[in-house]
């Protein structure tokens, strides 16, 4: 009789556990379905490119071992719209890699993301490589060390020629720079102006814990 009490027991935890798990997950429409599928399966191809591509950070040089890389569930709740407010003066600065060497950039503009009824500004940086200009945004949070890279993470950037342009800043895209995973490289790091006072919890996590 005890036993049968006792699994009875059991029974009920165990659909309360459920229940509990169902009624606090998200709901979310079949628009924001999809949008989440396509994360995934991006996701699945950089995985793909990482472990077998001769240019990924884990073939270049030396072959490192390699895991699949750690994200952030996909949240449509960390994707913001924006217009880009360019700076003037765009002042060109001085950054550092993380080997020391100072780099060349200019502070071209910014984005401003409202999260939680909040305005938070997000800095885009111009640079060149072999004289050809391209924009990116690096950005350090209240994750950062904790559970993301502790340099910070990326986010690629496309500036258009519309000054009007309403851009889609998607955090579920954050990136680690290659050298979260191989020493041989260096990579820029954030400053102090690209902290975003906020848990940005989207997008790639630590690859080493």
């Amino acid at each position: 009789m005890k036993k049968k009490i006792n699994i009875i027991l059991k029974s009920i935890l165990t659909f309360s556990i459920i229940i509990s798990i169902y009624s606090c997950s998200k709901k979310f429409t079949d628009e924001e379905l999809s949008y989440i599928k396509k994360i995934e399966a991006i996701r699945e191809e950089k995985n793909n490119f990482m472990k077998n591509n001769p240019y990924s950070p884990f073939n270049y040089k030396r072959k490192l071992a390699f895991h699949k890389l750690n994200y952030y569930d996909v949240d449509p709740s960390f994707v913001f719209k924006s217009k880009l407010y360019e700076y003037n003066p765009k002042d060109t600065i001085i950054i550092f890699g993380t080997k020391g060497e100072p780099r060349k950039t200019v502070r071209y503009g910014y984005l401003i993301i409202n999260y939680q009824n909040k305005n938070y500004k997000v800095n885009v940086y111009e640079s060149k490589n072999n004289g050809e200009k391209y924009y990116t945004i690096w950005f350090t949070d209240k994750t950062t060390n904790k559970e993301t890279y502790g340099v910070g993470r990326y986010l690629d950037f496309e500036k258009q020629s519309n000054p009007n342009y309403i851009y889609t800043i998607d955090f579920n895209l954050a990136y680690n720079p290659y050298c979260a995973y191989n020493s041989e490289y260096s990579c820029a790091i954030p400053t102090k102006e690209d902290f975003i006072p906020i848990e940005i919890k989207a997008g790639e996590k630590k690859f080493h814990n």
